[in-house]
C-alpha cells in the first residue's frame, strides 16, 4: 500500500511541478546508478524543492536526510518518516542532540549495504547564494562506515547540480544535472590526502562543474555583471566560463515574455481566493527567501486544485455539466499559456 500511495504521490508532485516551472529539464539522467549503493549529494539552494526534483526523477525510492527541526511535532514526524525522509540533526540544533545521528547514519550504512539510494545536501544548509558552499563531513562518515561494514560494497557518490534562473520568481525555470558517479574505491585507493578531504575535494570539484559557482570573494560584483548581462543560469557550463574569463563575450541568452503580461490579471482573478491566501497570508510570514519557491509550490497544488473543483461545481450545480467542463479546461489553458508561453 505505501508503494502505491508513494508512486501517486509521485505523479502528482510530477504534474504539479510541471505546472508550476516554465522549462523543467533534466540533463544527464543515464547516469542515475540502477540497483547500486548510491549516496545522492547535491547543492543546496532552494529549500524543498531540491529534493521534489530527485523524488520524481528516480526510478525507484531514495531516503532523504532532512533537517531535524521540521520532526518536531509527532504528527509532522511521521509523515515525514512515511516518505522516507531522516531527521539529521546540526549544532544549530543543541549539543545535546548530535549524538543523535548516530543511530541516523547507521540507518544510512544498512540502507546503502542493501543497494538503496541515501540523499543528502552536503552543504548543510540551503541558500539563494550561486555558489558552491564548503562542505560538512558528515557525508564522509556514511560512507567511511559504510565501506568498513560492506568492505565489497560498490558504493558511488552521485553529484547533482540544482541551477534555478530565479528560485523566487514565478513561473521560473528549473535544470538538473546529474554528473559523472564517483566510484568511492577509486578515491580511496588514489587518494593524496586524508580520506575526509579527498572524498569532500571529490565531490566539491564535481558540483562546481554543474552549477553556477561564484567565488565568494568576487560575488557581489560578479553576482551583478551576470544579472545585467541577463545570463543562461540553467547553463553552469557557460555561466562559469564567462566568471572565469570577465573579458569574454556573454551574450545575453534570457528572452522577455510578452504574453506573460497579457494574461496574468486573468489568471489572477479566476484564481482569486489561491491568490490572496499566497499574498496576504502565506507569503508575509515566509522569513527565509530560500522557503518562498517551497510554500509557494505547496499553495499552488493543494490550493488551486481545490478552487478550480469548487468552482465547477457550482457552474455545474447553476449551468450544468458542459459549463463546467469548459470552464475548467479554460482554467488549465490559461495556466498553461501563462507558465509555458
Amino acid at each position: 500500500m505505501k508503494r502505491i500511495i508513494l508512486y501517486g504521490v509521485k505523479w502528482y508532485l510530477k504534474v504539479g511541478l510541471f505546472f508550476y516551472y516554465r522549462r523543467l529539464e533534466v540533463k544527464g539522467k543515464q547516469n542515475i546508478p540502477q540497483q547500486t549503493a548510491t549516496l545522492v549529494l547535491g547543492n543546496h539552494q532552494n529549500a524543498l524543492i531540491d529534493p521534489l526534483l530527485l523524488a520524481v526523477q528516480f526510478d525507484d525510492y531514495a531516503h532523504y536526510l532532512t533537517r531535524a527541526g521540521v520532526f518536531q511535532k509527532p504528527v509532522v514526524s511521521r509523515f515525514l518518516s512515511f516518505f522516507n525522509m531522516l531527521p539529521v540533526y546540526r549544532i544549530s540544533d543543541g549539543w545535546n542532540t548530535i549524538t543523535k545521528n548516530n543511530a541516523i547514519f547507521s540507518t544510512c550504512k544498512t540502507l546503502l549495504g542493501k543497494q538503496q539510494k541515501v540523499v543528502l545536501f552536503p552543504e548543510g544548509s540551503h541558500s539563494l547564494v550561486r555558489r558552491v558552499r564548503p562542505l560538512s563531513k558528515g557525508f564522509t562518515r556514511i560512507v567511511l562506515d559504510t565501506v568498513a561494514t560492506y568492505p565489497e560494497l560498490n558504493l558511488v557518490l552521485l553529484p547533482v547540480g540544482f541551477n534555478y534562473q530565479n528560485a523566487e520568481d514565478f513561473p521560473d525555470s528549473a535544470r538538473v544535472y546529474y554528473g559523472k558517479p564517483i566510484a568511492v574505491k577509486e578515491v580511496l585507493q588514489h587518494k593524496t590526502d586524508t580520506p575526509v578531504n579527498a572524498l569532500k575535494t571529490a565531490v566539491y570539484q564535481a558540483l562546481t562543474q554543474i552549477t553556477t559557482h561564484i567565488p565568494e570573494e568576487d560575488y557581489a560584483s560578479t553576482i551583478a555583471r551576470l544579472h545585467a548581462l541577463q545570463v543562461d543560469f540553467l547553463n553552469p557550463t557557460a555561466v562559469n566560463a564567462c566568471i572565469a574569463n570577465p573579458s569574454r563575450r556573454c551574450t545575453a541568452t534570457v528572452k522577455k515574455r510578452v504574453w506573460q503580461g497579457y494574461l496574468k490579471y486573468p489568471l489572477y482573478v479566476n484564481l482569486l481566493f489561491p491568490v490572496l491566501f499566497w499574498r496576504g497570508y502565506v507569503k508575509p510570514k515566509i522569513q527565509d527567501a530560500a522557503f518562498t519557491a517551497t510554500f509557494r509550490f505547496a499553495v499552488s497544488v493543494i490550493l488551486i486544485p481545490l478552487w478550480l473543483l469548487l468552482v465547477s461545481g457550482f457552474v455545474c450545480v447553476f449551468w450544468g455539466l458542459l459549463p463546467a467542463a469548459n470552464y475548467l479546461f479554460i482554467s488549465v489553458l490559461l495556466m498553461l499559456l501563462y507558465v509555458k508561453a
